[in-house]
């Protein structure tokens, strides 16, 4: 496995200052937002969609560094109510799969989306229980009406493409579990697979290492996300885990992100490291720092300080011993 970086933790940093920083740390590859949330500070889709010179260009400044990309990222919402974020974060999809095939970047990452509750909606809705029953007929209508039809359309673009899609499984999206990504990739086909990200395994109870299995059963992990968190039991007792405060209000917040080693021990990272070993994921582990309570420079080096003590780098030897 190789360390990597998700660049929007550098937005404040030019392209070169970006890679030159990354280099300096250690860290092997870059993950490179391409629009959506994540922005696009660090590139220009568009222009190297266009030029086989800029696209030669922007590799070779990778290079250079020791560096590689490891995906393009563009979490948005395809399948929104608001038409408008809707078109955009399906075009960006579309033009971040193509420039990955062009460029020979193996994954695109990204959300599956919400839907509205119906064709009138304004919002997306994030039905979470089955009753009353209305919860779950909008559950069925989003799945059958939306997600899927838009899903095996871009699984097969993707395919055509031969650029796998990771979709992030993030609360308030449809699929945010392992069961929702083998339910959606079992209507698509096997090019959609999972960026898995502990930190929203541990907010939903989910068990990462056990996360890592079921997925890693079924090669269903193209990408992985190193972002801890901090679950504060006795705010839990009193908002539950799905707590809707805003994410600066640490003190009374039940979970809190955190750069790796601040919420849970190297202990539970060192057991991920090896579950992603056992089922054959030998590719990038991407730092993502979302840590209200540490500086960008003080979260990113304590991710890279302690995934260097965990990450297993080199191909096992034979079993001399056995």
């Amino acid at each position: 496995m190789k360390l990597g970086v998700f660049n929007p933790l550098f937005n404040d940093k030019s392209f070169e200052e970006m890679l030159d920083y990354v280099q300096a740390s250690g860290v092997e590859a870059v993950e490179v937002g391409t629009g959506g949330y994540p922005g696009s500070k660090h590139i220009d889709v568009d222009q190297l969609l266009e030029d086989e010179a800029a696209r030669e260009a922007y590799l070779k400044a990778f290079a250079e560094h020791g560096l590689f990309i490891s995906s393009f990222s563009c979490h948005g919402n395809p399948i929104s109510p608001d038409a408008d974020f809707r078109r955009e974060s399906d075009e960006t999809l579309r033009k971040t799969i193509k420039l990955a095939a062009l460029m020979n970047v193996p994954v695109v990452n990204t959300f599956s989306g919400t839907a509205g509750e119906s064709e009138e909606a304004k919002q997306p809705n994030w039905p979470v229980v089955a009753w009353p029953t209305e919860y779950a007929d909008i559950y069925n209508w989003q799945w059958e009406n939306k997600l899927i039809p838009y899903w095996q359309d871009i699984a097969e673009v993707a395919k055509e493409a031969n650029v796998k899609i990771g979709l992030e499984l993030h609360g308030g999206f449809l699929v945010h579990s392992p069961y929702t990504l083998l339910k959606l990739r079992e209507a698509t086909n096997k090019f959609i697979g999972a960026n898995l990200d502990p930190s929203h395994m541990w907010w939903q109870g989910i068990d990462p290492v056990a996360a890592i299995k079921i997925l890693g059963k079924e090669n269903a992990i193209h990408h992985f996300h190193a972002k801890d968190t901090y679950l504060d039991q006795d705010n839990i007792n009193m908002y539950g885990l799905l707590d809707m405060q805003p994410y600066g209000d640490v003190k009374t917040r039940s979970w809190t992100f955190r750069s790796v080693g601040c919420g849970h021990d190297m202990t539970e990272w060192t057991q991920m490291m090896s579950a992603l070993r056992t089922y054959n994921y030998d590719y990038v582990v991407s730092i993502e720092h979302e840590d209200p309570l540490m500086s960008i420079e003080e979260g990113f080096q304590t991710a890279v300080r302690n995934l260097k003590q965990v990450i297993i780098k080199e191909t096992p030897t034979d079993m001399w011993w056995a």
